[in-house]
């Protein structure tokens, strides 16, 4: 398919600031669609940047629309260290008459960018766009998990049409349904409702505090890696480091965090789509969340030219097995890549003829995982997925 019927060029304002003193930006290294008549050859990319300037399904964020070009402009400064990947900026989606159309468009794109094992990072636009992402992985027949750093749940009702604060429902409420696992991280109690909490206990969703996961960053590791999708909510960091948010909270993440995790995401060899949505330029300071932006997909470009296949398959040899006895309990297996140091844990036992699951026998943990097992404590992690491959 001709995906350039779906995208416009990048606008040339965005190249002022792309030269600086050195060599090598970005902006100077990259493939860019700025003509109408040059759409770039997609042959062999790994990486695809596309900006969506659609706000009509972003609850009380109007202006972030105009988002991307902000972010293009601290991106496009910063030096490119990785010659052997191959980058291109598809510029932007084409907004529809309506926002179904802009979907549509969406879902074509990275449907083709997919195909190609190009790994889209989705820039701009509001987060009920993760709905289409989500979508993208329906023909491919297998079930998938999804992680979102957001400071909500952006479950809404199930009558409600789909915005940035309902994705989730709509999601949950997909037919045919291929969602295996949902996971939050950084949810704020006060922004969240005790029967939401609840209802994501009783789906067996992953949903991590704010304060739980700062105190130790790292553990946010095993959650993204078990993600084939992650959806950046850019309000889940704080107003102090990321003021551009109609809806910014003196509480989150800090920028750091942030870059670590996209990291994280960049790193992981399942992980095969992102997005960053809700920055809007209108209540930026100085650009500071742009180049916030910009530094958080630089981290992820950096994580993935570290990428290694490390997922555990029933044959391989490249891990150290520790079978852990737990008085009681079937015994926990966990697996350690030799190189990496990733951990899993082992669940092929309850394997079955239903193929949608075969991705999901090797569950990513941590360490901690380990050696709490190793105290005859069983991890909450082996029990929740457990009862999800029974």
């Amino acid at each position: 398919m001709d995906i350039s019927i779906f995208l416009e060029p990048v606008a040339e304002k965005c190249f002022s600031k792309a030269y600086r003193p050195g060599k090598q930006t970005l902006g100077e290294t990259i493939n860019i669609y700025r003509n109408e008549d040059e759409f770039p050859d997609l042959e062999g990319v790994d990486l695809a940047i596309i900006g969506v300037k659609e706000e009509r399904g972003a609850v009380d964020n109007k202006g972030c629309a105009d988002g991307v070009d902000y972010i293009r402009k601290a991106l496009y400064p910063l030096f490119n260290h990785w010659p052997q990947l191959h980058i291109v900026d598809l510029g932007n989606i084409r907004i529809g008459k309506e926002p179904n159309d802009t979907y549509y468009a969406v879902n074509q794109v990275l449907t083709e960018l997919m195909k190609n094992k190009t790994v889209p990072i989705i820039i701009g636009a509001g987060q009920d766009l993760t709905y289409t992402m989500y979508q993208v992985y329906e023909p491919t027949g297998k079930l998938i998990n999804i992680a979102a750093v957001d400071p909500m749940f952006d479950i809404g009702n199930d009558k409600e049409a789909l915005n940035s604060h309902s994705y989730l429902s709509h999601i949950i409420l997909h037919q045919p349904n291929f969602l295996f696992n949902f996971t939050n991280i950084g949810y704020q109690s006060y922004y969240v409702d005790t029967e939401n909490i609840e209802l994501m206990k009783q789906l067996l969703f992953d949903a991590y505090r704010l304060g739980s996961v700062k105190q130790n960053i790292e553990l946010t590791e095993p959650l993204i890696r078990n993600a084939n999708l992650l959806s950046f909510d850019i309000s889940a960091v704080r107003a102090a480091d990321a003021p551009g948010v109609k809806n910014a909270s003196p509480n989150g993440f800090n920028g750091e965090e942030a870059c670590r995790m996209t990291r994280y995401a960049g790193l992981s060899y399942k992980l095969s789509s992102v997005g960053f949505f809700e920055y809007n330029p209108h209540y930026d300071i100085n650009s500071r969340t742009a180049n916030l932006i910009a530094e958080m997909i630089w981290y992820f470009i950096e994580g993935f030219s570290s990428r290694q296949d490390d997922i555990p398959t029933l044959e391989s040899t490249d891990f150290k097995r520790y079978n852990v006895q737990i008085s009681d309990s079937q015994d926990v297996v966990f697996l350690c890549h030799k190189i990496t140091g990733k951990w899993w844990m082992d669940m092929s036992f309850l394997q079955n003829d239903d193929q949608r699951y075969e991705r999901h026998h090797f569950i990513p943990c941590s360490k901690e995982d380990y050696e709490q097992a190793m105290r005859n404590e069983l991890p909450d992690k082996w029990w929740q997925f457990y009862q999800k491959l029974m």
